[in-house]
């Protein structure tokens, strides 16, 4: 699988990269920073590091600065003031290359049609900047797979709203609506689910080597944020498990339905809208919900598992 990753390392970003890193059948074409965990610059400097700490010489493209519509937000709360645990090292040797990340998507798309496959692991603006530059984006990409939402869970930033889709809900309605034919949603009804515990984190503590001490010191830093919030030691694999899942969709299974956001709600703005009856549509007063888009696979269980097997390998590789 030909990869373009849409990213904002941040520490499971980071633990993402180092997991595809390790596969045989994926390969990074190019990145794209977007602000989210980190402002976008910083994010982009982090992807750099963690590619050069794994060997891969990938181009990376510095993506949109804020949101469509309201001001910047960031979580160094959350990753660390330098986004890694406060563990990001020397900067890397490697730079950014002069276009935006939006024009890099687009022109890849253009140049290699139905070979791409998209990883969105932060907010989706660059993702609906490209959409805007070239509207024909949905039929270029073989698929897109987002990790954001929570459809049918709480959300983690509001009682409604991930982060991902709370840092930028203009452009994850726009990305939903915008007619992709397969794309899947991996969000916190389905990560929430990845969550490794003291008995898998004391393993990798146990891992040698510079990748293995790497991903430990950010594991120490992103446990000690988990562990504080819900009192055990802990942390949830968001982006990692949205790229397994993309290598290996059977890992998890999925219901479709069309998806909106919700943009002027109080409380809700960020909220995934959809229409969860499921007995005859006729039964209920119609809903406009998602009507006349495309549906979009939201995973729902998942083989926890299998995938933590597959993390621990990758970190051990």
């Amino acid at each position: 699988m030909r990869i373009v990753l849409d990213t904002d390392p941040g520490v499971d970003d980071a633990l993402a990269i180092m997991y595809l890193a390790a596969q045989e059948d994926a390969e990074i074409v190019a990145v794209g920073s977007v602000h989210g965990n980190v402002p976008a610059p910083l994010a982009a400097t982090n992807a750099l590091r963690v590619l050069e700490l794994v060997g891969l010489s990938v181009p990376v493209a510095v993506g949109a600065a804020r949101p469509l519509a309201q001001p910047l937000q960031t979580a160094e709360f959350v990753h660390g003031a330098d986004g890694l645990g406060g563990h990001a090292g020397p900067e890397p040797t490697g730079t950014t290359v002069s276009c935006s990340a939006a024009e890099q998507l687009v022109r890849l798309a253009r140049e290699q049609p139905g070979e791409l496959t998209l990883l969105a692991l932060g907010p989706l603006t660059n993702i609906a900047l490209a959409v805007l530059l070239e509207p024909d984006l949905p039929n270029l990409l073989r698929s897109v797979v987002v990790m954001g939402g929570a459809v049918t869970v709480p959300g983690n930033i509001t009682p409604y709203a991930d982060a991902n889709f709370y840092h930028d809900p203009e452009a994850a309605d726009l990305v939903l609506g915008a007619g992709f034919p397969d794309l899947t949603l991996v969000g916190l009804d389905a990560t929430e689910q990845a969550r490794a515990g003291a008995e898998w984190l004391s393993a990798v503590g146990e891992l040698t080597g510079r990748k293995a001490a790497f991903a430990n010191n950010l594991l120490d830093h992103y446990s000690a944020f988990y562990s504080n919030m819900f009192g055990t030691v802990s942390c949830t694999l968001h982006d990692p498990l949205a790229a397994a899942l993309m290598l290996e969709p059977k890992m998890a299974t999925y219901r479709e339905m069309p998806l909106a956001i919700e943009l002027n709600g109080t409380h809700t703005r960020g909220q995934v809208v959809s229409d969860q009856r499921l007995i005859a549509s006729d039964a209920y007063i119609a809903t406009d919900a998602g009507t006349g888009r495309a549906p979009v696979k939201v995973a729902e269980t998942v083989d926890v598992a299998r995938f933590m097997e597959q993390m621990f390998a990758a970190l051990n590789a």
